[in-house]
């Protein structure tokens, strides 16, 4: 069972996720097309944690017109889906530099929608922060 957790929503999922998202970046998609925006869930998948890690890689490397990282801040959005977890939170407001591309979401049905509201409610953010959050940044990146 461990390993089945594993290959999938406990590790693996997240994983495979984050390297799909660096391929489509690394694929120069965001060049071709600079104004495709990606959703991606879990806080980011780990990648806000590996930004740093991410910004050694040269230019010259990948061919692509900017930094891997600045594909990941401007072509990108965050959802929680069940990282409910307030120093992951922290860090990827911290590496986004702002509340713009961060949005509410729930990891129904492998979680409650009560606990994605409970985190939603405990945020360090002001009330206005939070309802951006909570759907002003999915309304005006959908068109709502």
């Amino acid at each position: 069972m461990v390993t089945d957790m594993l290959a999938g929503g406990a590790w693996g999922w997240h994983i495979e996720t984050a390297v799909h998202m660096l391929r489509v970046v690394l694929g120069g998609v965001f060049d071709r097309f600079p104004k495709l925006q990606f959703i991606i869930g879990h806080m980011g998948e780990g990648l806000p944690f590996f930004f740093r890690r991410l910004d050694i890689i040269p230019m010259a490397t990948t061919k692509l017109q900017r930094p891997i990282v600045d594909y990941l801040k401007e072509n990108v959005h965050y959802t929680f889906a069940g990282l409910n977890f307030p120093p992951t939170f922290l860090d990827l407001l911290l590496e986004l530099g702002g509340f713009d591309r961060i949005m509410f979401s729930a990891d129904y049905p492998y979680q409650s929608m009560q606990q994605a509201r409970a985190f939603l409610d405990q945020l360090p953010a002001s009330k206005s922060d939070i309802e951006r959050i909570a759907h002003g940044n999915a309304e005006r990146l959908l068109k709502l």
